[in-house]
């Protein structure tokens, strides 16, 4: 880290207009001591007493380091994107001088557009749809596959010229022969990004960032054309405005949250973490901000009018990026606007003059005049490149810094000097028709047009779950359903309502939103099935802050999976966007199901009596419920949902508990259809003891045997790992058996084999006595057998430890357990030494050490056998000398 007291010698990189901007604020500095600019230009040549041009080129790198180490520089800061793109930074971090720039490899964030693109795809970063192509034939076939608008980019620099919007097919072959067999932007043409065209206003963010933190400056707009009504070709950019009206305070949170802060993360995950500036291009489209592309510097000409609006000091921002620490370092931003009008040499952006005298008055207050294409001769300043100055002017209001920007211009004269009138004009024609027009509803956070494109994207989602009675029609005021078309005669009607539950925190962590749609549409109709009724129909509910079209497309997509898997129609739902209420990209899902049951075949049957069998469905997994408590033993566990899952190494953790909850309906319908079931109970929260009195009469109770299925690994981690007494786990969670059904005793192997016909793993798990006191009684709740151990090392442990077991032995266990305070004391002794010994142990006694996997695999069997051998505690304790 720098000493605090220590003056800064910068070596500013560069000659253009943004360089100027930047050693402007750089020498306000008081750490600032001298700013070298290498080669500079005419303003950044005469206009400060503590800068001085440097003639070296911004890619001699050799005599730039030797400048450096001369003048005992000790901050490098690149303006330009090429020497950057060129490896910069490593020739100053070689000789020990920071540089406030990325490395080569992070620079490729700029350099290739194929790079940058391929890596917003693989962090989830949204930006337009694409394709990459380095072989000229394959790019000119799948322009000849495709129907819509698109952008064609060269992937390299192109001194930002190298983007073509074609209006017509024949205009992108054109222009995909211009820079790849014509080569009209050299080697920048060797590979093509042909993209998604977006619609949507466009909005620059500079970033500052020291790799792990990064801090956006006012969002600006720039104006690419030459021309006033953006008509004419593409400029590097004739004027720009700050802060846009169209980022409000909601986006620009949005935009942190889901575009600049994983980027920087990512960046940082894949080993080239960055530091710097970085610009990000933003198409702010009806469905939120997508990104068109990634700049790693300075913007130009956005960096002379959001630099007037910094009100903190640069250097200091600039050595908190360099030393890492720039989440301590406050930067603080004027209230106000700025605006930026650029002045050019007639001809440009084609052929253009060099060498005219420039004449200069003072500008007025709150303006500043900052030079790109000029040069210092004969005691005067010349024009000498195409954009020549730049004028930027602050104010209160955005019309009345616009305005002195112009007023600045008036004081400027050269020989065909070319300049637009209409810059903010995109923001300054809104703002004039405010007082009639008001806010809009965009403007308060809800985008019709996002719901339109979210309707239009679904509706073939929704036709698929046609069915007899619904046709699978969206957008009108509300569902139909013929029941005369879907068969019935004397219906009665039954519905059904519920949520997902907080499964939906894990499906927004990792990111997957197609399959707890599933779940909603499961949570519903099983509660209908167990009536004997058919779901017929469906809606669904959506809530959210913001609604991102892509996301909420996938959980639809659940949704319409669901109710093919039901058989029921999805007749239709509600998007509410509702800003406030939620926050970044949470959501929440609701839906109805309805069905029907002819009258008089409604279940529960009056006729379940004592000896009636209990049938046990297997279940998918958790399905939706007890989330809380499973989110819980995740966190205390210290794992993430992007671990491997302890249960099953072949699946994260979240994939694994995203596992949808299973639809019985079809198996069920078959076995109802045969008068077969008497009366059936869907396990959800509460579990058997709360579920399954909900089907019987007050006279009758359910008896069921926890030991005729195995426990799944799921639950046996989660009753470890979590230190979950068993019977609390059993009112919590579903223990493997999604569906109970009761059916007669004779009828039961009929039963069992249509609904294994049906494809259902069923289980005869009790049945039905007179009721004394609980409604649903569990025997043998703590099972102990070992045949499911699926690691070998630990089913060898597990015999072994049982098979060892000698007469006294027992009998201590007896008496320890007689003695013992209650159960949960003994399972907290087991617990603390499964956490603290157990894995050790296993090491020694297997002879070769474990993974952490396997490890994890013993100590969840570890409670099976221990909770009947405590004397192996004592024999492993000594083992470890305790």
């Amino acid at each position: 880290m720098a000493d605090l007291n220590e003056k800064l010698r910068v070596l500013l990189v560069g000659n253009g207009g943004r360089e100027h901007a930047l050693a402007w604020a750089l020498q306000k500095s008081a750490r600032v001591e001298r700013v070298y600019v290498a080669p500079g230009n005419g303003g950044t040549g005469s206009a400060f007493a503590n800068v001085e041009n440097v003639e070296i080129g911004v890619s001699d790198f050799a005599n730039l380091v030797k400048f450096a180490v001369e003048k005992n520089v000790n901050l490098v800061v690149p303006g330009p994107e090429v020497p950057l793109v060129e490896g910069i930074e490593t020739h100053f971090r070689k000789v020990g001088i920071p540089v406030f720039g990325p490395s080569m490899a992070a620079a490729r964030m700029e350099g290739s557009k194929t790079f940058s693109k391929d890596f917003m795809a693989r962090h989830n970063i949204p930006t337009a749809a694409y394709k990459n192509f380095s072989d000229y034939n394959a790019a000119k076939e799948y322009l000849d596959s495709i129907d819509h608008d698109i952008v064609i980019k060269a992937s390299g620099l192109a001194a930002g010229k190298g983007v073509i919007i074609p209006t017509t097919k024949e205009e992108a072959h054109a222009a995909l022969k211009d820079i790849m067999e014509d080569r009209s932007f050299g080697d920048a043409g060797d590979e093509v990004v042909i993209e998604e065209f977006m619609t949507g206003d466009e909005a620059s963010i500079l970033a500052f960032s020291d790799g792990y933190t990064i801090v956006a400056l006012p969002p600006a707009q720039d104006h690419k054309r030459i021309f006033d009504g953006d008509e004419g070709p593409n400029t590097g950019g004739m004027g720009c405005y700050a802060p846009t009206p169209l980022a409000t305070p909601e986006l620009l949170k949005q935009v942190q949250q889901t575009i600049l802060q994983p980027t920087i993360d990512g960046m940082r995950r894949d080993g080239y973490p960055f530091v710097g500036m970085l610009f990000t291009g933003l198409m702010l489209t009806p469905t939120g901000p997508k990104v068109l592309e990634y700049n790693v510097r300075f913007g130009d000409p956005e960096t002379e009018t959001v630099l007037p609006l910094l009100d903190s000091d640069l250097a200091e921002i600039f050595l908190a990026c360099v030393e890492r620490r720039l989440d301590a370092v406050e930067i603080k931003v004027k209230p106000g606007f700025a605006c930026t009008v650029v002045l050019s040499a007639g001809g440009y952006p084609g052929n253009y003059p060099k060498g005219d005298k420039i004449e200069f008055a003072t500008p007025g207050p709150d303006t500043q005049v900052f030079h790109a294409g000029t040069a210092v001769r004969d005691g005067g300043i010349v024009t000498n490149g195409g954009r020549v100055l730049a004028v930027s002017a602050t104010a209160n209001e955005l019309k009345e810094a616009v305005d002195k920007a112009y007023e600045g211009v008036k004081t400027i004269q050269f020989k065909d000097m070319f300049y637009r009138k209409d810059i903010a004009h995109r923001a300054l024609k809104p703002r004039e028709t405010a007082a009639s027009s008001g806010l809009t509803y965009a403007q308060a956070g809800v985008s019709i047009e996002a719901g339109n494109e979210l309707v239009n994207q679904i509706k073939p989602l929704v036709k698929s779950t046609r069915r007899p009675g619904a046709d699978g029609e969206i957008g009108g005021f509300g569902g139909a359903f013929d029941l005369k078309a879907a068969g019935f005669r004397d219906p009665i009607l039954v519905s059904a309502t519920d949520g997902i539950g907080t499964k939906l925190k894990i499906a927004q962590s990792i990111g997957k939103h197609d399959t707890v749609g599933i779940d909603l549409v499961a949570m519903n109709v099983n509660d209908l099935v167990v009536q004997g009724a058919e779901p017929l129909l469906f809606l669904d509910y959506y809530a959210c802050g913001k609604l991102d079209v892509q996301n909420a497309t996938a959980f639809v997509s659940g949704v319409a999976e669901g109710c093919r898997q039901a058989g029921c129609a999805l007749i239709g739902g509600e998007t509410a966007e509702m800003p406030g209420l939620y926050a970044g990209d949470d959501y929440d899902g609701a839906g109805t199901a309805v069905g029907a049951v002819e009258r008089g075949r409604m279940l529960p049957s009056s006729d379940l009596g004592a000896g009636d069998v209990l049938i046990g469905l297997a279940s998918s997994g958790i399905h939706s419920n007890g989330f809380s408590l499973v989110r819980k033993i995740i966190e205390r566990s210290g794992l993430s949902f992007t671990d491997a899952a302890p249960w099953n190494p072949s699946t994260t953790i979240g994939e694994g508990l995203l596992t949808p909850t299973k639809i019985y309906v079809k198996p069920l319908l078959a076995a109802v259809k045969k008068d077969l079931i008497k009366a059936m109970a869907h396990i959800t929260g509460g579990g058997f003891v709360e579920n399954v009195p909900r089907m019987l009469p007050k006279n009758l109770a359910a008896e069921i045997d926890v030991s005729a299925w195995d426990l799944p690994p799921v639950f046996t981690w989660l009753k470890k790992t979590g230190g979950v007494p068993i019977e609390d786990l059993a009112r919590t969670v579903n223990m493997g058996i999604g569906m109970v059904i009761a059916v007669e005793a004779s009828k039961k192997d009929e039963v069992l084999s249509v609904l294994r016909a049906e494809g259902e793993i069923v289980y005869e798990i009790g049945r039905l006595i007179a009721r004394e006191d609980e409604g649903c009684v569990l025997k043998n709740i703590e099972p102990n057998d070992i045949s499911n151990i699926s690691n070998p090392k630990a089913r060898t442990m597990s015999t072994a430890a049982l098979n060892n077991l000698d007469e006294a032995s027992q009998k201590e266990i007896l008496a320890f357990v007689e003695t013992a305070q209650s159960r949960a004391s003994i399972q907290s002794s087991i617990n603390n030494f499964v956490d603290t010994c157990f894995p050790k142990c296993v090491t020694r006694v297997s002879g070769d050490a474990l993974s952490s996997t396997e490890k994890s695999c013993l100590a969840n069997c570890a409670d099976r056998f221990l909770d009947v051998n405590l004397h192996i505690v004592k024999q492993f304790e000594k083992m470890q000398g305790r």
